[in-house]
């Protein structure tokens, strides 16, 4: 059983790791619920060793909107001077910033559609599977989510303008 789920976590846990980061919008936090599902997919590892690349997302998306869900009835306090962002002057690092803030602010179905489907580029029958809903709920979701964040940076490209 070991050696099988280090040979998953060793060939998986980047591309897991990239998931978590683009639900949550922080490394750390993202470092956190990897760690989380790894730890409930080690316990279960018999059952979920056939699928367990599809569990782990599913379960990536699980916990990512449960955390969500606590953030709302219990807001974080920020650092004072510990939580002031430095600023980069490199364009592609702007623009990726732009794009995350943006994919942040979406709800978590939403985000989640459009990470799993267009960043992960997974077929919506994987997608669906993942969320536990019918393809139509991930078209609909992932369709708005693409609506939002080309609003959200429309908006903010041309407030940069002016």
């Amino acid at each position: 059983m070991g050696d099988d789920f280090d040979e998953f976590v060793r060939t998986r846990s980047t591309r897991l790791l990239r998931v978590a980061y683009l639900l949550t919008g922080d490394r750390h936090a993202a470092e956190d619920l990897l760690q989380e599902v790894l730890e409930q997919m080690y316990v279960r590892w018999r059952r979920v060793n056939e699928s367990a690349e599809a569990y782990a997302r599913r379960a990536l998306v699980n916990r990512s909107t449960n955390r969500w869900r606590r953030r709302g009835r219990r807001p974080e306090a920020p650092l004072a001077h510990h939580d002031v962002a430095e600023p980069d002057h490199s364009d592609d690092v702007v623009i990726r910033a732009a794009v995350l803030d943006a994919l942040h602010e979406l709800p978590p179905r939403q985000r989640a559609a459009v990470v799993l489907r267009y960043l992960e580029d997974l077929p919506v029958a994987e997608v669906a599977r993942a969320l536990d809903c019918s393809e139509g709920v991930v078209k609909s979701n992932a369709s708005r989510g693409l609506d939002r964040l080309r609003s959200a940076l429309t908006s903010q490209e041309s407030g940069s303008m002016t």
